[in-house]
This record gives structure tokens, sequence and C-alpha cells, in this order.
């Protein structure tokens, strides 16, 4: 069964954002060196309950957190978003080192997205 596996958090500033949560959780959060601006948030050691997530710039005032699922195959639930009536937002992509990447709808028009892990990524 298919679980939130990651955490999205919009930020006007992302650097302020990270010092926030880092000051206030102790979160480690660090610069991705991926292709584009993005801060990777550890919330806790793995043997604790709990998921990882990531701070980007915003592009929309309306943004909000959104989730992250885990999927064995992003194809396969792709189209299962769309046969249960949501949408999906442009083509998948890959993300070296992590995985396939795709954003969706659901039905009320809420963001989410659908990862389909890299079998050999390093999470940080």
């Amino acid at each position: 069964m298919p679980r939130i596996v990651h955490f999205e958090i919009p930020a006007e500033d992302p650097e302020r954002s990270a010092k926030f949560y880092t000051e206030t959780f102790g979160w480690e959060i660090k610069k991705w060196e991926g292709p584009q601006p993005y801060w990777l948030v550890r919330t806790g050691p793995d043997t604790e309950m709990g998921i990882n997530g990531g701070i980007y710039k915003q592009t929309k005032a309306d943004e909000c957190v959104a989730n992250t699922v885990g999927v064995t195959n992003l194809e396969e639930y792709i189209e299962k978003v769309k046969q249960c009536g949501g949408k999906i937002e442009g083509e998948a992509m890959d993300i070296p080192g992590v995985g396939r990447y795709v954003t969706a709808y659901d039905t009320e028009g809420k963001r989410f997205s659908m990862l389909e892990p890299d079998p050999n990524a390093k999470m940080m």
C-alpha cells in the first residue's frame, strides 16, 4: 500500500524557512546539490517514526505544504489518479539519484506528488 514518504514546504525565502525549522525543531536542513534550488529536511533519526521532507522557493502565493506518496510503479499510479478523477500536471520527470516524480491533484484540487524511488538512491 503506498504511503506518504516525503513532504514539501513552499517558502518565499527558503533559507529563512530552513533557519526557522532548524531553530524551532532541531531539524537538519541542507541545500541539495541537485539541478534546482531545494533544501533537504531531516526531521529525526531513521530509527524513529516519521518522514523527512524538503523546502523549495514558492512560485505562487497560495501554495501550501504538499505530501509525496511513494509508489512502486509511477506509470500505473498516474493512470489510477486519472481513472479516479484526479489530474496529472505535466510529464513525469527523472530526478537524478532520487527517482521518477510527478505532480498530481486530487478531486478537490489539492496538490500532491508521487515518487517511484530509484532503487540505488542514497537519501540524506
